[in-house]
């Protein structure tokens, strides 16, 4: 009874090897995780998803930008996306007179698209096991660093020998923390256009108050095309290159959805550490989170107290406050999800079951006895690292722009030191458009008022040996402002100033005014900490550690035959399937699946920058000239959520019916599920798509686009 009971805690705990849980190489889903799919009601096969011998889904699917997703929505090469991933396009292509970002833009023919220059799309054409290629002669009993060298090395020449053409290019990547690799052949196109966007205050309606939040109301959508030569292969920009022909493009349902539908997610998301022993969770959710959730509440809570009070201020400051408040949340979600569903003592119960099957195999226990011992110890050294890194990083670097100045005048220098007048001119052309933008957003009175509480707070709150000793000895706030104003006593707060300095061909000048700086000095002295006392220790640490986790990957391979294991994600091509679910996020309360506008109306407030909407907006909704883009509400729905096990990257990811046609565009995920990057648990992770409907209506009826509703393959 007891080994019983041990198996049914495991079989309730490790949420990871169930359906809806896992990312999984389209290539791969061929057998168990096929079935499993159509169990949950999907109407493919594993052939129509990947197939490299016909057209499939595969081939609608792209990689935007490097850093999010895409898919082809028509036979002549439309792409669909997320605003937030078509935003920087978007942002280059806007003028003082024409603001795409506040305006947004509907190109009403070919003519009309706009090039976005050093945009790219990426197409998977196939993906290979390469596995016995790149570790068929390598020695386990090498040191790391013989081995890995060894392993690039059959990268390399695998690469250069691959057989592809001309417009193609080879990516080869690691799996399963190095047991297993695959290769990529990939298509990339560089002559994309935009085509279509709302209003941002459409696209990023709810702003930094709704990231990460369900119920939704955005529709986070942007609309490109892929333009090719005569040939219909990728080429650079020109003005012959016509729309692009796909081997397969998505055609879109407005079917009604429903509460326990299918959802497929096809798309490139980032990084997932799904394996990780409950030991290095722990340390994240209730070590390491705190400390960066802390240090960021802090930068946020000086940067807010001038926001509110001054409008221009407000706006300055907008962005760089979203984006110290993105992670700041997410992390939060993360801890408290962590713990709200058990994570650690679950992961513990995995273990027990992981040792009670080693110790049924004495020669199984004699390879990978010693896994979880060895990282109950790694992890403990490894911790006041850890957190000192992250710490640094973040006190110092992350939230100071004028700290971030310091340091690259250092990295200048230091370009001088070794490469010359050569390297410093090469790195100052680099450098000076870059600082140009960041002091246009730097309110050097907010940055210095940061600086001394992220600086008390670091002093206060680190190891006595990871502290400057210029710092060691301040306590009060009058001292560390004090401190700051010395810092800030400085050349460098004004670019202008900075130029004359750095922008002469008197170099050994140039260096020696860096020096007499107190901002520089400091900086050089928290980099020797972090370059002598703590990169060591933590590069070191997390070698070994990442070596003992592909052993423990290995061994739970072995250990565990009868489960399928998907990869942690890398940005590679995946699936994530699941079904379309409401949640509780807590006691007695329920979400909905499906949202609607009439909550875009209930939130508008006049003049907000998160929450305002355009008039024309407002027009159409007071019309309620809804067209054929209701559900059975007689609303138009916005956004809906779903079991799909997302991260980063998968922003801009289709989300698809049973039968293969577009339902919704992959955008978010919510608070309380943002853990899923460490454990995957469908009881409360849920990620969060535009509904396709919303996505037609604003085409149609506020951006006056039929031409490009009637290009789309539209199922009624």
């Amino acid at each position: 009874m007891k080994k019983l009971f041990i198996t049914l805690i495991f079989l309730l705990s490790a949420n990871y090897f169930f359906a809806q849980g896992g990312m999984w190489l389209p290539n791969t889903i061929k057998g168990s995780i096929e079935k499993d799919m159509q169990r949950l009601g999907m109407k493919l096969t594993a052939d129509d998803i990947y197939n490299t011998e016909k057209s499939s889904i595969k081939d609608a699917i792209v990689q935007f930008g490097g850093g999010c997703t895409g898919e082809v929505i028509s036979p002549k090469g439309l792409l669909l996306t997320n605003h937030h991933c078509g935003y920087g396009a978007i942002q280059r292509l806007s003028t003082m007179e024409n603001n795409l970002l506040k305006n947004g833009f509907w190109a009403q023919s070919f003519e009309e698209e706009l090039p976005a220059k050093g945009l790219t799309v990426t197409f998977i054409d196939r993906i290979e096991d390469v596995t016995g290629k790149i570790l068929g002669n390598i020695n386990n009993d090498l040191p790391l660093n013989e081995r890995q060298s060894l392993i690039d090395k059959n990268i390399d020449s695998l690469s250069k020998t691959t057989q592809i053409e001309d417009y193609q290019t080879v990516e080869i990547k690691p799996f399963y923390y190095g047991n297993k690799y695959y290769l990529f052949v990939k298509n990339i196109f560089k002559d994309i256009r935009l085509v279509g966007v709302a209003p941002e205050s459409i696209g990023k309606f709810g702003a930094d108050t709704d990231n990460w939040m369900w119920p939704r109301h955005n529709a986070d959508f942007s609309i490109f095309r892929i333009y090719a030569d005569k040939n219909n292969l990728p080429a650079e920009y020109s003005e012959e290159n016509v729309p692009y022909t796909p081997k397969h493009f998505l055609p879109i349902s407005v079917k009604e959805i429903n509460e326990d539908d299918f959802t497929l997610v096809f798309g490139f998301p980032g990084r997932t550490q799904e394996y990780l022993p409950a030991i290095a969770v722990d340390q994240i959710a209730n070590k390491l989170d705190p400390v960066r959730i802390s240090i960021r509440e802090a930068a946020l809570n000086v940067m807010g107290k001038y926001m509110r009070n001054d409008e221009a201020t407000r706006l300055k400051y907008a962005s760089k406050f979203a984006g110290i408040a993105n992670y700041w949340k997410k992390w939060i979600g993360e801890s408290q999800g962590i713990n709200s569903v058990h994570a650690v003592e679950k992961k513990k119960e995995f273990e027990k079951e992981f040792l009670h099957r080693l110790d049924k195999n004495p020669e199984a226990k004699a390879k990978y006895g010693h896994l979880l011992a060895d990282f109950d110890s790694l992890y403990a050294a490894f911790e006041p690292y850890n957190i000192a890194q992250n710490a640094i990083y973040e006190s110092f670097f992350r939230s100071i722009d004028f700290m971030r100045v310091m340091s690259y005048l250092n990295r200048l220098k230091n370009y001088y030191i070794n490469n010359g007048a050569a390297g410093y001119d090469g790195f100052k052309a680099r450098l000076l458009p870059y600082l140009k933008g960041m002091y246009k957003g730097m309110d050097i009175s907010i940055d210095k008022d940061v600086f001394a509480a992220l600086v008390k707070k670091y002093a206060l709150e680190s190891k006595p040996e990871f502290v400057p000793g210029s710092i060691k000895a301040l306590k009060t706030d009058r001292e560390f402002k004090e401190f700051a104003n010395k810092i800030y006593n400085s050349k460098f707060t004004d670019y202008d100033s900075l130029v004359s300095i750095i922008d002469t061909t008197d170099i050994d000048w140039a260096i020696s005014v860096f020096e007499q700086e107190p901002g520089f000095e400091f900086a050089k002295e928290i980099n020797e900490i972090s370059d002598t006392k703590v990169s060591p220790n933590y590069n070191e640490l997390s070698a070994k550690i990442n070596d003992l986790q592909k052993e423990y990957m290995k061994a739970l391979m072995e250990m565990f035959p009868e489960k399928s294991f998907f990869p942690d994600a890398n940005s590679t091509l995946r699936i994530t399937y699941g079904q379309v679910k409401g949640y509780h996020p807590r006691d007695a309360v329920y979400y909905e699946p499906v949202s609607h506008i009439e909550g875009v109306i209930e939130k508008y407030k006049p003049g907000d920058y998160e929450f305002d909407l355009p008039q024309k907006f407002l027009d159409i909704y007071k019309s309620k000239d809804f067209g054929n883009y209701t559900d059975k509400t007689g609303s138009v729905p916005a956004c809906f959520i779903a079991t799909n096990h997302t991260t980063g990257g998968n922003s801009g990811s289709p989300a698809l019916d049973a039968e293969g046609n577009l339902i919704g565009l992959n955008f978010d995920r919510v608070w309380e599920g943002t853990m899923s990057d460490l454990y995957y648990d469908p009881s409360i992770c849920r990620n969060i798509m535009v509904d396709v409907r919303y996505i037609l209506f604003l085409i149609d009826k506020y951006g006056n686009a039929k031409r490009l509703i009637d290009e789309m393959e539209i199922k009624k």
